[in-house]
């Protein structure tokens, strides 16, 4: 909520955690360590005849993205915010609420949004870049993590750090919750459909996508009544 870096606070939180573990089993000894610093990541309308140097842009930022994500897709979120709202201003907070509807209702899982994200930047070709950038580093990860795996598992230390990088995850999705909140929720009818979905996902576990269509459907009603 202050504007720190995502990088930085999931990276912070996995060695707070492994530090804290380690000064319990040393016995109350007094742990000293100095944690490194990353940078933090720094139009309203969106030229889709977007330039090379834009979607250079684009595939970096979903290359970087793609690489750091850890936790849940939804963590996603957080990273398109900063990027694209914030430091580019290449998109609106309504622009990304619209791309998280996208990769809500459409199948396969949440990083679809940046597929979305890219066509509003850079159009077709966008969407091509900006999909291969986030997949790709997962299937680079995965091919030379394999042999590395089992010991992963076995240490005490790398579960500590993923305990740590998982609850600022959470904090994560809750911030960008809240700031996307803002701007969606703007009057009596998109709070009671928030309200809404929620106890519908929550407790009758309905799927999100008829969530959205019902969604979208009482919107457009509203507006063609006029509310």
């Amino acid at each position: 909520m202050l504007g720190a870096g995502e990088i930085v606070l999931l990276l912070g939180a996995g060695a707070l955690v492994v530090l804290l573990r380690a000064g319990r089993r040393l016995s109350g000894a007094i742990v000293l360590c100095a944690t490194a610093t990353a940078p933090a990541a720094s139009l309203a309308q969106v030229s889709v005849a977007a330039g090379s140097a834009a979607l250079g842009t684009l595939f970096l930022v979903f290359l970087k993205i793609g690489a750091v994500l850890y936790g849940s897709g939804y963590v996603l979120l957080a990273f398109l915010r900063s990027d694209f709202v914030n430091r580019l201003g290449w998109l609106t907070d309504r622009q990304l609420l619209d791309a998280v509807a996208v990769g809500q209702f459409t199948p396969g899982p949440v990083l679809t949004t940046a597929t979305f994200v890219g066509y509003l930047v850079g159009g077709a070709q966008g969407a091509l870049l900006a999909t291969l950038a986030i997949f790709l580093p997962s299937f680079v990860f995965v091919a030379l993590s394999r042999p590395l795996i089992p010991r992963v598992r076995g240490s005490r230390w790398s579960g500590a750090f993923l305990d740590g990088v998982n609850v600022a995850s959470l904090g994560l999705m809750a911030a960008v919750t809240w700031e996307l909140g803002r701007a969606a929720l703007v009057d009596g009818l998109t709070v009671a459909l928030a309200v809404g979905a929620a106890v519908l996902l929550v407790w009758l576990r309905i799927n999100s996508a008829w969530l959205v269509l019902a969604g979208a459907a009482i919107g457009g009603a509203s507006t063609l009544l006029g509310r």
